[in-house]
């Protein structure tokens, strides 16, 4: 199997000062290749221009410009291309199927975050000796860089990945031939129900409260966005040290959710996959559950609009993204491969709304989060009843509904 490790990179002040300009002289690189891109498919001609092309083009910008771009590791500056071409790849891939085209748009230097080094050995190379407490990543063009390395590093190292967050860097590696981990039979099962009021609840009625990082410190975030509009504003003053304060602070709320949303998925994850053998879940599918409703035309005013409840479904939209169930569910999914765990997606529709007594599935059968069947009376809390469906949807041989 394949994992990846996040480690804190701990530069020197010179080192610090090559890992950016690193990333602004391959953020060059990649803007100046889409730059060749538009300019080829403008041209009469309409000349298509592939990645083979640009990266034979290469050696030619090494040798032209050996202070920028010649002083880096040739495979990372594939990659670069390589990066460029996926999303151009994406992009057509979206036109053809009518979707929202999204054409790849240049980089600014604080929106290019990563450089990667496809092999290990080739202009990157981990070191890691057992037992020993000083670890080093070195980097061409950097040198030896120190690692907090926090825990052991298991498989193969086939990628390594320079990125930075805020003033912070960190080396990511990407493993394969992770031997699995099994954990001991439990003969338990269960099913899960996701929710916005209960993160998830299973069969057995148990609930996991949903934590709402991002409600918590959404007040904090729309004052420093408001600071930072306010800078924004003013063009000589959004080029000082204040501006750029301004948006570290943003930045800096925005990573403290993530990694607490991050931080309680991780635990509650390895819960589960403790706890229980078999574990089935919803298979959801967030991005149409997050859809924006359509326009509502009033048949009888031209240019004016019927009510469609945008505004309650805006807010229904921010409470799913901020519990996270697609991270959540990633890495319940990573772990449970880890744990030799299995884990049985099915079709969560009308889950709710089935009786587990009788089978019957009616609307009418929901009542905000208490569940009552029209036709066998049977009563439990509506998120259980999800949990217990799901369960039975996925064959698992559950005791008799209390």
């Amino acid at each position: 199997m394949i994992r990846a490790y996040k480690f804190l990179l701990r530069p020197t002040a010179r080192q610090d000062q090559a890992l950016s300009e690193m990333l602004r002289d391959h953020c060059s690189l990649y803007n100046g290749a889409l730059q060749e891109r538009r300019d080829a498919y403008r041209h009469p001609s309409k000349t298509a221009v592939r990645y083979g092309q640009q990266s034979a083009q290469l050696k030619d910008i090494r040798a032209f410009d050996p202070e920028r771009q010649g002083r880096w590791s040739f495979s990372s500056q594939q990659a670069t291309l390589r990066r460029l071409d996926k999303a151009f790849q994406a992009f057509f891939r979206r036109v053809k199927a009518g979707e929202k085209p999204g054409y790849p748009r240049f980089r600014g230097a604080n929106w290019f975050d990563t450089v990667e080094f496809p092999k290990d050995g080739d202009g990157c190379r981990w070191d890691s000796i057992p037992h020993n407490p000083v670890t080093r990543v070195r980097l061409q063009g950097v040198g030896h860089v120190r690692v907090h390395q926090h825990r052991a590093v298991k498989g193969r190292v086939k990628t390594v990945s320079v990125k930075r967050e805020g003033r912070q860097w960190y080396v990511v590696l990407a493993c394969d031939e992770v031997a699995a981990e099994p954990l001991p039979t439990t003969g338990a099962v269960t099913g899960l129900d996701m929710g916005v009021t209960h993160f998830l609840t299973t069969s057995e009625g148990a609930h996991v409260e949903n934590p709402r990082h991002g409600k918590r410190n959404a007040d904090a975030l729309a004052e420093a966005q408001r600071e930072l509009k306010a800078f924004g504003r003013r063009k000589r003053e959004g080029r000082t040290a204040k501006h750029r304060r301004a948006v570290e602070k943003v930045a800096k709320l925005h990573r403290k959710v993530r990694r607490k949303r991050l931080d309680h998925a991780h635990k509650t994850a390895l819960t589960l996959v403790r706890d229980y053998d078999r574990i089935a879940h919803e298979r959801l599918s967030i991005a149409n559950m997050v859809r924006a409703p359509n326009p509502k035309p009033d048949p009888e005013t031209p240019g004016a609009f019927l009510p469609n409840g945008a505004a309650s479904k805006a807010g229904l939209n921010r409470s799913i993204l901020d519990a996270g169930w697609g991270v959540f569910l990633g890495i319940l999914a990573q772990k449970a491969e880890s744990a030799a765990r299995v884990l049985i997606p099915v079709d969560p529709r009308n889950t709710s709304r089935t009786c587990p007594q009788c089978g019957h599935v009616d609307v009418q059968n929901r009542a905000g989060e208490k569940f009552q069947c029209t036709t066998c009376d049977h009563r439990d809390h509506a998120d259980r009843v999800g949990a217990w469906n799901v369960a039975l949807r996925a064959g698992l041989v559950l005791p008799d509904v209390a």
